[in-house]
């Protein structure tokens, strides 16, 4: 497979018995990979959790916004699509930049993915106190949070056929939620939907102003934020059957059923608002929705259902995390013996089993850390990673290394083009941003180098690469 020269050894890594683990077991659908990844979404926990800070930002403008963060996600996932086909590796991303970029490049977009991966899990657990905190008002953040990651982590042992099912069902009662939330918005509708596209509006201090342009577009970064996670079922392409014919679709069903959950909840809770103001500038507009329409138990219960969808969440992060190592373990990334840990397969639940307790066990110390230090850690890695695929998918059709996809975007270029030109203006909002931003976008600087270093120093002279299994 042709790869372009990057000053390293073209020669094949030695491998010993260690780095020849066990496969992981193909016994998964389209759904079964849908349920699993629509669960990494977790679309009830970002119309709560993300969301209201659209409408903060940019008011009734962050339809706009939706719409413009679903055309870049649209490009994103069409990459993810072409990529997937022709990779479809548990390692994910990296493997793809590896095969396309180079070693170098596809180490250091193994290295982002490790500070993403993990720091997730403690960043969800944390939030679930803010979810609970009406309901429970008591309820201790960091014991809550190792716990949950703790229980999510044992069951993310189990085989990945009862975890597809287990995930789908709390995917379900999270459907059930946000379909009641529109249902609710639309019972009495107040204002026409066009209005929010013609003249968008947003709290401005007793009143309503206009929204600006600028405004929009940073509603539209959080909205990109908030539609991650469909490029997650390569992480399950080694457990799917004839991956590389039918990834492509779990991940477009993804985005699609992604957009919906999260669309339709926003538009209709606007459209039915009484107080408009009051909703835009709510810290729980859909919780307050909730409660002013059907009560103060069913706003309770409504929290409730939220906290699920993050346990959900976690439960698919753990299993997605693990494959992750698991890739990189056999890729020969840590040395041993935690290559062979990550790499162990159980011989009844066909998990990775070790590495699975090892990414729960990561999750549960990180839980002690400040929250506002691991979401600064956890950096701008999404806008470096979609930034390293779109680039991936543009060389592998020059250079030819994915020739052999499957799937092909339509309309290529347009969809690369698309999702660096976005990600681009991100960056440079981001950058402004001197709190929060620019802090994040350091942090993902600095792994970079950290891992440009290791690799240069002690992978480099190993001869690694991404292993692409063929069975």
């Amino acid at each position: 497979m042709p790869q372009p020269d990057t000053g390293t050894p073209a020669a094949p890594p030695s491998r010993t018995p260690d780095a020849s683990p066990t496969p992981l077991a193909r016994s998964l659908g389209v759904a079964g990979v849908l349920f699993l990844t629509l669960s990494v979404t977790t679309p009830a926990s970002s119309v709560f959790v993300i969301v209201p800070g659209m409408l903060q930002v940019a008011g009734t403008g962050a339809i706009w916004a939706t719409l413009i963060a679903a055309l870049v996600c649209v490009a994103t996932a069409y990459i993810y699509a072409e990529l997937s086909s022709a990779w479809p590796v548990a390692g994910g991303e990296y493997v793809m930049v590896a095969h396309t970029l180079g070693p170098l490049a596809g180490f250091v977009m193994l290295g982002i993915n490790v500070c993403n991966n993990l720091i997730f899990l403690p960043v969800a657990g944390l939030g679930i106190r803010e979810v609970l905190v009406g309901v429970v008002p008591s309820l201790p953040q960091v014991p809550t949070a190792i716990v949950v990651v703790g229980a999510c982590t044992l069951v993310g042992l189990l085989n990945i056929r009862v975890n597809a099912l287990v995930t789908g069902l709390f995917l379900l009662i999270e459907v059930v939620a946000l379909l009641a939330i529109t249902a609710l918005g639309l019972i009495d509708v107040q204002r026409n939907p066009l209005d929010f596209l013609t003249h968008p509006v947003m709290a401005a201090g007793q009143g309503l102003a206009p929204t600006s342009l600028t405004s929009i577009g940073v509603a539209a970064s959080i909205a990109i934020f908030a539609f991650n996670g469909y490029g997650a079922a390569v992480y399950f392409g080694e457990e799917m059957h004839e991956a590389p014919r039918r990834i492509a679709r779990s991940i477009m069903l993804a985005l699609v059923f992604t957009l919906a959950l999260e669309g339709l909840p926003l538009l209709a809770a606007l459209m039915g608002a009484v107080d408009l103001r009051a909703i835009l500038a709510s810290s729980n507009p859909f919780g307050d929705l909730v409660t002013a329409m059907a009560g103060e138990q069913a706003g309770q219960a409504m929290a409730l259902g939220v906290a699920l969808a993050i346990v959900n969440a976690i439960i698919a992060w753990v299993l997605a995390c693990a494959r992750f190592f698991y890739g990189t373990a056999r890729d020969g990334s840590w040395g041993r013996p935690f290559d062979r840990w990550m790499s162990a397969i159980h011989p009844r639940w066909g998990s990775p089993h070790l590495g699975t307790l090892m990414v729960g066990g990561v999750g549960m110390a990180l839980c002690f850390l400040p929250l506002r230090l691991l979401e600064v850690w956890s950096g701008a890695g999404l806008i470096a990673i979609y930034a390293g695929i779109a680039v991936a998918a543009m060389i592998g059709r020059r250079s030819g290394a994915s020739r052999h996809a499957t799937y092909r975007m339509p309309l290529y270029p347009l969809a690369p083009i698309v999702t660096l030109i976005a990600l681009a203006l991100i960056t440079v909002a981001t950058w402004q941003d001197v709190e929060e931003g620019r802090p994040a976008i350091v942090a993902t600087m600095i792994q970079i180098v950290i891992a440009t270093g290791y690799y240069l120093l002690v992978l480099r002279r190993r001869r690694w690469q991404a292993v692409v299994p063929t069975a």
